[in-house]
């Protein structure tokens, strides 16, 4: 199977999309069936192991999805963090505004 570009899962998805706003029966497939809704869309099959999964946000319930976590997160140095901190400095007799 081909893997997908991520312009590619954009398009895929804008169109998913657009189609489930307009098509009741189109969003019921999306619903039930991700893969049969995208495979109406993209004639490209889903990449081996690649799952989609499409939730109804209509109702009171709202879902909000999370972006994936950063592996190998390192917490700065002050050094790092000073030379990155806005603030306003005294440099001969003239103040600095750090952006």
């Amino acid at each position: 199977m081909t893997d997908w570009s991520e312009e590619e899962v954009e398009r895929t998805l804008e169109q998913v999309r657009k189609l489930s706003i307009a098509d009741a029966e189109y969003r019921a497939l999306a619903l039930t069936d991700a893969a049969a809704a995208v495979a109406k869309v993209n004639a490209h099959p889903l990449p081996q192991g690649y799952q989609v999964r499409f939730i109804d946000n209509s109702g009171p319930v709202k879902s909000f999805v999370l972006p994936d976590p950063i592996n190998n997160l390192e917490e700065l140095s002050d050094a790092e963090l000073e030379a990155v901190a806005g603030g306003v400095t005294r440099s001969n007799n003239v103040n600095v505004v750090a952006a």
